[in-house]
């Protein structure tokens, strides 16, 4: 055997073992269940969104018909980008202003007008989503349709 890789292979040997001492496995293992947890209270979260929400099932249908514009005009990489940045700024809005609404409710379910206040406010911030990206689609789209 060749002195260079059995050194090589002592070197990795003992590299892990301190990997392994230095972390503990329990740990890990714990924290990456945890994520995958999270990750599936997440995923449920838009699922739920997606089913009940009208507001994001509309969006989802003018995304549809707008990813269907980039395909027809042939639009750059960068203009997709751009396009799903937008809708994911709108849907996080729209997400957050629902969850902030549903707080509301359960916390006052009659009306209130500091509850109604706040909503305002979180529909208000659902607003300057969809009007900042309405200027970024005729920004990308506009050249196409005056050719």
């Amino acid at each position: 055997m060749n002195l260079k890789l059995f050194l090589y292979k002592i070197i990795i040997k003992y590299f892990f073992i301190l990997l392994r001492n230095y972390f503990d496995y329990q740990k890990m293992k714990d924290f990456l269940i945890g994520r995958a947890k999270s990750l599936k209270f997440a995923v449920k979260g838009m699922f739920i969104l997606m089913r009940t929400e009208h507001a994001i099932i509309s969006q989802l249908i003018i995304f549809l018909f707008v990813i269907l514009l980039g395909f027809y005009f042939k639009i750059t990489k960068i203009e997709w980008a751009l396009q799903f940045l937008c809708f994911g700024l709108i849907l996080t809005a729209e997400s957050l202003n629902t969850a902030i609404e549903k707080i509301c409710d359960f916390i006052h379910p009659d009306f209130h007008t500091k509850i109604g206040l706040i909503k305002d406010i979180s529909a208000g911030a659902v607003s300057f989503a969809v009007t900042f990206s309405i200027i970024v689609t005729i920004i990308i789209y506009y050249p196409y349709l005056i050719q």
